[in-house]
């Protein structure tokens, strides 16, 4: 893994000397994809480079992370990237995951809504933007960006963690120690962003404040997503689930218990594992965050008080039409 600065020192790469800085506030983690996606379908495809390009997720991307940097004041900020949004390791688990996003083959003669795709060329643009202002990124090959941002956060032994995310799989990472890691969960937009730890994961859920991140991955675990394809347990929905987890402290237990014939399982929902074991065996592994993900950083994480490269900034601004965005991104820098 890539090291990065704590809150007490950082090596200064815009001097091009090493050069020791006090550092303060918090590391902000963004899910990239899930911010940009917000971005394009919030922001009308009007938007466009004088190419006639459409760049209303580089546009909305680049307002977001000068939000970010204005509203929550982050020393060190990482995009965290999705080398592989559907990997290999959790597919050979679960076939099902994320399969009905994959394009499939559509019969001869059949009807199809026929979606443009003007995003993924812009993410090239996004990361261009990104490298220029020196703001760093980050990813893991054959991993997802969720796996990313886990590892960063789990590893993080210095400054608090802010994750700016619209995906509520991230929920998992709240805690308060070593370092307190909280979820600003966007999924209605920045205005409306809910900042989400241990207490009111555990409020919104029902699930033990004690250790609501754990317990929130073993009852989305035991609920399932159809959104990404976890089927979960039939019959056991997310008050059920939430309220066995509470229970018996963790989803091991409860299986545990189950299989001992444990009179506080229902027989129903023991009959319900007991269907479910083969999809039980494998769920852990699928919801988890795999906090071990062999992350490669592009550089270090503190956020600079002037882009690491002004003229291709500028040249990106005039290229892309990005006038605005790029000049709100400017202002937002922390100044020395």
């Amino acid at each position: 893994m890539a090291d990065s600065a704590g809150a007490g020192s950082f090596t200064d790469i815009r001097a091009g000397t090493w050069q020791a800085v006090r550092v303060t506030g918090p590391l902000a983690l963004l899910d990239s994809a899930s911010l940009y996606f917000r971005s394009f379908y919030a922001l009308p495809e009007s938007m466009t480079a004088p190419d006639g390009t459409p760049v209303n997720a580089v546009r909305g991307f680049t307002d977001t992370v000068a939000r970010i940097l204005t509203d929550r004041r982050p020393a060190r900020l990482v995009a965290c990237l999705d080398a592989d949004w559907r990997p290999k390791f959790r597919t050979d688990l679960l076939p099902s995951y994320k399969a009905h996003r994959v394009a499939e083959e559509v019969p001869e003669g059949g009807d199809v809504e026929e979606v443009p795709d003007t995003l993924t060329p812009q993410v090239p643009i996004i990361l261009e933007l990104l490298e220029a202002f020196g703001l760093a990124t980050a990813e893991a090959a054959g991993y997802e960006a969720d796996d990313v941002i886990g590892a960063l956060a789990t590893h993080e032994k210095k400054s608090p963690v802010e994750v700016i995310t619209g995906d509520r799989d991230l929920f998992q990472l709240v805690r308060h120690e070593p370092t307190p890691t909280v979820v600003i969960y966007v999924g209605k937009g920045w205005n409306k962003a809910e900042i989400l730890g241990p207490a009111e994961i555990a409020e919104k859920y029902g699930v033990p404040v004690e250790h609501a991140g754990a317990a929130y991955a073993d009852m989305a675990a035991l609920r399932g997503d159809p959104s990404d394809g976890l089927p979960g347990v039939a019959g056991i929905g997310e008050k059920t689930a939430a309220k066995l987890i509470t229970q018996f402290g963790s989803l091991q237990a409860l299986l545990d218990a189950s299989t001992a014939g444990d009179s506080r399982v229902p027989l129903k929902t023991r009959l319900r594992l007991t269907d479910a074991a083969d999809y039980l065996a494998v769920a852990p592994t699928v919801v988890r965050i795999a906090a071990e993900a062999p992350i490669e950083q592009s550089r270090p994480d503190l956020v600079p008080a002037e882009p690491a490269d002004p003229d291709k900034v500028a040249e990106l601004a005039e290229r892309w039409n990005l006038g605005r965005s790029v000049e709100r991104l400017l202002a937002a820098l922390p100044k020395s």
